[in-house]
């Protein structure tokens, strides 16, 4: 059996690859694993249309394995692990696929901690999905209900952390991807007193993330451009990231939001350790402006998992990905849009965001080079010594990267520099060497 799980639970083409089978038997295999005995199990999901079939799939394992399961509806992810934080749910289920298109879905689970499960319980749940079944009746067949108000209980935690945030006069674009954050994100900022311009707030199981939302700024950019609005903020399909506008439609990614925040904190003195950790692929300029604020980074693999797991073993607070996930664990252990984005108002303490002054941003060129074999051309020698060379002429100045795709055959060439030119330069050297590496292991 192929390894299931990747770095954001199960994911595949509804139907396909996560089909209710899988649904059923992951339901049963999760709850036998690490439910306990008589478990509660929280069920929610985005908008796509195979979700309900999902559902009710996911539900029927959990059931039969004797978990009782209280299905919590459209929610954005954050609000699993919170509402386990607040109703003591034994385990937690996410039906999605994130910023994926609707064919894709997916199913990830959260622990009675909070936090996602890790990589041994992961691999422990497949080896339990390729052993028989239990034979003859069950010990308890699990109820399976609904849980009315789990929409008011994020957004009244929502309304609880950002108490003292009043956004009286500010107005603000979102960009629902037509997904998770289609009802609360619209909610509570008009509950904190914005005025609210609403795009892609029409799920129909088919739209989700379809020229919309993080992964698509043109709505939101647009809008910025055609003048009245103060900030636009776009979400992703499952709304645990987000990506920023300021007035003049300009994109503010996660690195300049990270930044943003973590200043904010230390200086409110809510910044546990007084570090932030980011990826890899955070901007060299991030690195630069924290070191002249005297504020300790770390740096992990890209994946919000690895950054949640380096700010549990270090017991920080605060971290994130360029691509706009962002995790406060002052608030929930999960990258949440919503959240992030009253984060970012509140750093901002009526800024506008066009005066962000956090960090400068250095300039960066990322190219995708598909090649016969990742591996192979990442063990290149040329490129190797190509890598190094160019890593010393940028010391102090940028930084190059080169990896390869955790997913696809492409090697990812990375450089930042402090000029357009010099990154562009940079770049297409290494591209070439990536190139000229790959067809000659193509004709060996």
């Amino acid at each position: 059996m192929r390894k299931l799980f990747g770095t954001d639970g199960v994911r595949g083409v509804a139907g396909e690859v996560l089909t209710a089978q899988l649904a059923l038997a992951l339901g049963a295999a999760v709850t036998r694993e690490v439910g306990g005995e008589h478990p509660r199990v929280l069920v929610i999901r985005d908008t796509r249309e195979s979700g309900p079939m999902l559902e009710a799939a996911l539900a029927a394992g959990i059931a039969s394995a004797g978990g009782d399961v209280l299905l919590g509806g459209v929610l954005p992810t954050p609000a699993a692990p919170l509402l386990i934080g607040r109703f003591g749910f034994d385990l937690a289920a996410v039906i999605s696929a994130s910023h994926n298109p609707f064919a894709d879905n997916g199913i990830k689970f959260f622990g009675a901690d909070a936090f996602k499960l890790s990589d041994a319980t992961e691999l422990a749940i497949e080896r339990r999905l390729q052993q028989a079944p239990p034979s003859g009746p069950p010990d308890r067949i699990g109820a399976i209900s609904d849980v009315h108000g789990t929409t008011e209980d994020y957004l009244r935690a929502l309304h609880e952390r950002f108490a003292g945030l009043s956004l009286d006069g500010v107005d603000v674009v979102l960009d629902c991807a037509n997904g998770s954050t289609y009802r609360a994100a619209p909610e509570i900022f008009r509950r904190l007193g914005a005025t609210v311009t609403v795009l892609a707030e029409r799920p129909d199981g088919r739209n989700i993330n379809d020229g919309c939302g993080s992964t698509h700024m043109n709505g939101v950019v647009a809008a910025m451009r055609d003048g009245g609005h103060d900030i636009g903020f776009a979400f992703d399909g499952d709304g645990d990231r987000l990506l920023a506008v300021d007035r003049e439609g300009a994109i503010v990614d996660g690195d300049e939001l990270v930044a943003l925040a973590t200043l904010h904190l230390r200086a409110q003195d809510r910044l546990p350790g007084g570090g932030v950790v980011v990826t890899v692929m955070t901007n060299y300029g991030f690195h630069t402006a924290m070191k002249a604020a005297g504020v300790e980074v770390a740096t992990t693999a890209v994946g919000d998992r690895y950054v949640l797991e380096e700010l549990r073993e270090r017991g920080w607070s605060l971290g994130g990905e360029q691509s706009g996930h962002i995790i406060d664990m002052g608030f929930v252990p999960s990258g949440d849009g919503i959240a992030s984005a009253l984060l970012t108002l509140e750093a901002l303490g009526g800024r506008d965001l066009g005066e962000r002054d956090a960090m400068a941003k250095l300039p960066q060129k990322l190219v995708n080079v598909r090649v016969g074999d990742r591996d192979a051309a990442m063990a290149s020698a040329a490129l190797s010594a190509a890598t190094a060379r160019e890593s010393a002429v940028l010391e102090g100045r940028g930084r190059v990267l080169v990896r390869p795709s955790g997913t696809e055959q492409l090697v990812r060439v990375m450089v930042e520099a402090p000029t357009v030119q010099e990154t562009d330069a940079v770049c297409q050297r290494l591209v070439a060497i990536v190139e000229a590496e790959a067809a000659a292991a193509a004709v060996r």
